[in-house]
Formats: structure tokens, sequence, C-alpha cells
């Protein structure tokens, strides 16, 4: 009996597919099978194709060209159709695909196989039916757009693992995975799941050459297929008794593959038997592409953290050895947009005077460039200061050095120059003396040691990098026993849609809380704690709830610094059973070139006296001080020097203020008509204060005054 017979007695057709030459020749069994005549025939690709159900045709060429990269056999169902778009029959293709060559030199395929008629379940009988896209067909696109969501959204590569080991592939899910790498000859294990700890020690590192399925994979970029014990023994048995010992029954090996490069390799393992049909082949070939893709993203997003924290800890130094009398916390917060590391920056400087430096600044921008000049400045800074240079000296060459670097980028991708805003503290822990050179940058802060904070008002001059050649004028006053000083960079401040006034009251309000409410209390490491709260006031949950548009909590980089000074109240020793309310003092330099800080003046007695009982005294008092500051400016040739205190107990203080001056004209009582425009100083003392006087010293003298605090005023 002839093939061709057998063939047509069991209703199997043969049937050969050339691809190059776009012809598809069937036999007589074949051609009766797709609705022709029953008769050998030779027909265009086209004229067959009208003959398949369009849903089953899209199907099957996924199906050949993967069974063309894999070099296996194309299966499919697919539903023959009339001219008049019914349903003839179904029918199964199994079809291999071989290389040939085209006349014009290129490398195309051809698929020979055979069509055979699938019966139909009769009524009544149990058979299910199974039409070509059901179910499984569906669930398995749900699956897969599920997979790829949580691939995508895998960070790291111990992400992307878990994930894989998670997949619960429709109608078969294997229960054993391993991913392996290449590095250099050798295989190496990335990650496994279900198995024990030490099982992929004969795989770590096994040579790329080994007769392993994996290997051949990484060297062929070709899926393996092994549906039973059988088969694997068979194609690998060198390596057979490795796998024996784990009782699977199937294996797969994909190739994962990145923009045309085989980076590794995919096992899937299962306890059950595996036909690996087409359509197992595809989901699993499908995940073995996006499992590579997420891979190939971990791995560089790593890379990037990696190369960030290590840049990011080689930048951000250690605060050194502890300070006698004094304690020091800082911080660091990145921006979130990417690198770990921004332009922010902060220091501390042993310096051959015995003496410390503290250092806070910000480079321009959040990118790379801003990050490597950061590094740049932060070490000409210290250089500058361990050289023994005064603070205005170490910003002053800080400037020119960092215009010079910047000049170097004229000709590069960057759109210009870049600035950096600088504080710099030089601190005498023996006597709190603190010595201030300001480039640009947000003013210090003091917490007094009752709880009041005050912004410091320093001399300043110009951002880094400005102008080369840049004064920058020193302000020295004294950081008393208890008092904390608070240096940080404009992101703690203007986060979140804040400007700088409520910005600094959204802070204000975290230095000033209670110590034993806001976890600053007298125990040791309250510090630490504060400096917390205050990153936790820009990006915790509540930063939400103050003044502001809800924006990105992440959007300029933070740096902090908090220098405490011990003494009484101040957190840092042990507190005493009854304390005395401390006094509450304030200094303040108004030079003769810059009357606009007589503002800052009134401000800071404001903010001094911003607890006091009577607001119309508070009123008085920044009258008062206005008044006399404005004086000096106005008729001696020196600077007004402003100091303020206030003691004793709450609705029972004393409130003192002098101004100094070097000249030694004594004021004296005048009677300004009512156009002038001075002459009413020594009345509004007489008016307005309890107490004042002149006090002559050895060059100038100094005019004082003082105020009573009393819950209300006398008239109420």
């Amino acid at each position: 009996m002839r093939t061709e017979d057998v063939l047509a007695a069991i209703a199997t057709g043969l049937w050969r597919w050339d691809n190059a030459s776009g012809t598809v020749t069937l036999d007589s069994e074949a051609a009766r099978l797709l609705g022709l005549p029953a008769e050998p025939v030779e027909l265009p690709e086209v004229a067959v194709r009208s003959r398949f159900h369009p849903v089953d045709w899209n199907e099957i060429n996924g199906i050949v060209n993967l069974a063309v990269a894999e070099g296996t056999l194309a299966e499919a169902r697919l539903r023959i159709m009339d001219e008049d778009g019914r349903v003839l029959r179904t029918v199964r293709s199994r079809s291999k695909p071989l290389e040939n060559r085209a006349p014009d030199g290129r490398l195309d395929y051809e698929l020979i196989g055979t069509i055979q008629e699938i019966a139909e379940p009769q009524p009544g009988t149990t058979a299910a039916h199974t039409p070509i896209t059901g179910d499984w067909r569906r669930s398995r696109e749900a699956f897969l757009l599920d997979a790829g969501r949580a691939l995508a959204e895998a960070r790291s590569t111990a992400e992307v693992l878990r994930v894989a080991a998670s997949l619960s592939m429709p109608g078969f899910s294997p229960d054993g995975l391993a991913v392996f790498g290449v590095a250099g000859e050798r295989l190496s294990i990335i990650g496994h799941h279900g198995h024990d700890a030490g099982d992929e020690s004969p795989f770590a590192d096994m040579r790329v050459e080994t007769d392993y399925p994996a290997a051949e994979v990484v060297r062929t970029g070709r899926a393996i297929y092994l549906p039973s014990p059988e088969d694997y023994k068979r194609r690998f048995p060198a390596t057979w008794p490795l796998a024996q010992r784990f009782g699977r029954i199937s294996w797969a090996f994909l190739p994962l593959i990145v923009a045309g490069r085989t980076m590794g390799a995919w096992m899937a393992a299962f306890k059950h038997p595996v036909s690996f049909s087409p359509d197992e082949r595809s989901v699993l070939t499908t995940v073995a592409r996006m499992l590579a893709q997420a891979l190939q993203r971990a791995g560089v997003a790593e890379s990037e953290r990696e190369l960030s924290t290590g840049l990011q800890r080689s930048m951000m130094p250690q605060l050194g050895p502890e300070i006698p009398g004094m304690r020091i916390a800082a911080r660091y917060v990145p921006t979130g947009g990417g690198l770990q590391v921004g332009g922010d920056w902060y220091d501390m400087i042993p310096l051959p005077s015995g003496r410390f430096a503290l250092v806070i600044g910000d480079v321009q921008g959040h990118d790379v460039r801003a990050a490597g000049l950061m590094g740049q400045l932060r070490i000409a800074v210290r250089a500058y200061a361990s050289e023994g240079h005064r603070p205005d000296a170490v910003l002053s060459r800080a400037s020119r050095f960092l215009a010079g670097i910047t000049d170097s980028y004229e000709d590069s991708d960057d759109p210009g120059p870049r600035f950096a805003t600088c504080l710099y503290v030089e601190c005498d822990p023996r006597t709190g003396m603190l010595e201030v050179a300001r480039a640009g940058h947000p003013d210090p802060a003091i917490r007094m040691t009752d709880g009041t904070v005050l912004m410091r008002p320093t001399a300043g001059g110009l951002p880094l990098g400005i102008v080369p050649d840049t004064d920058y004028p020193t302000t020295r006053f004294t950081l008393e026993p208890g008092e904390t000083m608070m240096l940080c960079t404009d992101g703690l401040i203007e986060t979140g849609g804040h400007d700088l006034d409520t910005g600094w009251a959204r802070l204000r309000a975290i230095l000033e809380s209670d110590p034993e409410e806001s976890g600053a209390g007298p125990e040791p490491g309250h510090l630490e704690r504060l400096a917390d709260l205050l990153v936790q006031a820009v990006h915790g949950p509540s930063s939400h709830h103050t003044t502001g548009p809800l924006a990105d909590r992440r959007e300029d980089d933070i740096a902090v610094v908090l220098l405490c000074r011990e003494g009484e109240g101040c957190g840092c020793g042990t507190p005493l059973l009854h304390p005395a309310r401390p006094a509450r003092r304030t200094m303040l330099t108004v030079a003769q070139a810059e009357p606009e800080r007589i503002a800052g003046a009134r401000r800071q007695i404001r903010e001094l006296l911003h607890d006091w009982a009577d607001g119309e005294q508070v009123d008085s008092a920044v009258l008062m001080v206005s008044e006399m500051v404005t004086n000096v400016l106005m008729h001696t040739d020196g600077d007004a020097l402003l100091v303020a205190e206030a003691v004793g107990e709450l609705g029972a203080r004393r409130l003192r203020i002098e101004v100094a001056d070097a000249s030694d004209e004594l004021p004296h009582r005048r009677h300004p008509g009512e156009m002038a425009s001075s002459g009413r100083g020594v009345l509004l003392m007489e008016m307005l204060a309890d107490t004042w006087g002149v006090d002559p010293q050895g060059e100038g003298k100094s005019i004082w005054f003082e105020l009573y605090e009393r819950s209300k005023s006398p008239d109420a």
C-alpha cells in the first residue's frame, strides 16, 4: 500500500509551503481538506490563505516564526472557510520549517508538513469542545499582560526574580526556576526558586562549553525543550545526573536576549509532564523576553544606584571626633530625580588653631555636573581652611576657584557657568565665639535656651563663582551655653511651595516645640532626633498639611547641620530639678553701608519678644530701636551695635536694649515742630520706656532703655 493511500485513509494530507516563491503545493487529500477539488495542485499563497479563518492565520504566522527561530515543529489548529465565509471543518497542521536559499541569495524557509481533520464531538458525548480562540488563549493574554506589568514595575534584580517565581502560567506552572548569567567564559547563577540553599553549587561556575542545556542556550541563542527525563538523558547524558536528583519531569531552557545579545538563560522546570505545544512555547518565549528586559533594566538601575551611593558616601564626610562642650548633628537628603546625590553639601573641618569650621553649601542644579562641582568645591574649601585662612579669605579663594573651573565648560553642552551659595562658620569650642562668612546663603538660626528661635542676620556677599574677586565680610557672635545653631540649605525652607517666610515658620514650629513632645528632650541623642524632625517636617506626611501647594516634596536637595553648645536647658547634659528661666539675648551690628538692616533689627526684636504679654509694649520697643539705630547712622560716622536682653519669669520680665556707637556726642532734648522729620528720639523714650539712660564708654557711648512686662496696659 502506498503512503499516499494510507494518509488518505486517515484523512491526512501533505503540503509544502515555499515562503521564498510564495507558492503552496498540496496533494489531493490536502486540497480536499482545504475545500478545493481533490487533486494535486500548486497554488499561490494568497489563494491558500483565503481558505483560513483570519484569526487563525494571524496565530499561525507567530507559531511558524517561533518554530523557525527555535528549529522545532510548528503545530496549529486551523478553521477552513468556504467562499461564503462559513466554517467547513477544523484541521490540525504539523510542519517542519527548513531553511533554503532564495535565487537572490537571501536565506528563507519552506514548510513541509501534514494537515489532518479533527473530528467534532457528537451531541450527547462527553468530549469537550475546544475552539481555536477559547478561554485558554484569553487567559494566556491576560496572564502575559499581568506578567509584563509586574516585571516592568520591578526595580531590582531580586524583585524581578520574585515576580518571575510568582508567575502562574495558564494551564502549566513551573515549580522550579533558575536564571543563569554569563561571566566571561562561565555561567553564573543570578537567582533561583524552588531549590534549597546550596543546590546551585554545581551550576554556579560551569564553563559555557559544558554539555548542559543552559550552556548550549547561551552558546546558540536557541531555546531547548525537554518534555521527559528520557529526552534530557538522551541529549545531555553528561549533566543528567546533576538534574536527576531534583525529581523534575519536564524542562524548558530559553535564551535571555536583549538588543540581539544573549545575556543568559532562563530555566523553567516542571514536576508534571509538559508537551510544550506551540501555545506553551509561545508563552514561555514571551515571558523570557520580558524577563530579559526586566533584568537588563534592573541591572542598569542597580549600577546607577551603586554609583550614586558610592559617590554620595565619598562626598558626604563623617562629622569627625567629638568636640568637648559641643554636639553636632547633620542630615543630607538628595532629590528624588534619579541620582542620589546633588549639589548640596556640608562639612566639618578641624583647624590648625584648635578651632573647627562648619561649612554648608549648595551648588546650582541637581544633575551629575552639580554633584561633580560640589565635590571639587568642597575639597577646595577644606584645603583653604586647613591652611589657616580666615573665613572671609576662605570664601574669596573658593569664589575664584569656582569661577575658574566653570569657565572651562563654556564650549560644552552645559548652558553656562554655575554658582554656589555657602555659609562658613569658624567656632571656638572654649568660648562659643562664632565667626561667620556668608556667600548668598540663608542666614543661620539660633534656638535659645528657653526655646525661642531667632534668625541671626549676618553680613554677606555674592554667591561663589559669580564675580571672582568678591569680598565677604565676617560677622561675630557668641553661641551661649544651652543654645543650638541651625545651618541649612534652601531645600529645607522652600520645598513644598513655601517661600522664605512660610518656610521659616514651618521650621520654627519644630525648633520651638516642647522638647518632650518633639522627642528632643534632655536625654542623650536629642540633637539627632531634632534633625530627623526637621527633615520629616518637609518630607514626612505632615508636610502636606502645611502652607503651600501639595508639590513634590523631593524637588530640591536638603542639607542641615545642628551645633549645640552644652549648657543648662540644651538637653545635652543632666537637667536641673528647678532651673531658673534663662536670659534671652540677641546682638546685631548695623553698618553705615547697610541701612536696609534696620528692618532686620526690627524683626529681631519682634522675634525676641514673640511671647511678650503686652503687644503695645512690643510695638513701643520696635519703634524705639528703629529710632535709636537710625540716629546712629544719620548723626555719626560709625556702625550701630544693638544688644537686647530679656530676663525674668514669664509675665514679669525685664527687657533691656542698648545701642552703642563710636561718637562722644550725647543725645539731648529737642523741640521739633509739627513738620520736622527728626528730633523726637529722646521724647519717644521718655514717653514709652519705663526707664532709659546714656552710658559714656571709653570710645563712644551706649544709649539704653528698659521695659517691664505687664499683662495689660494701665488703662485696661
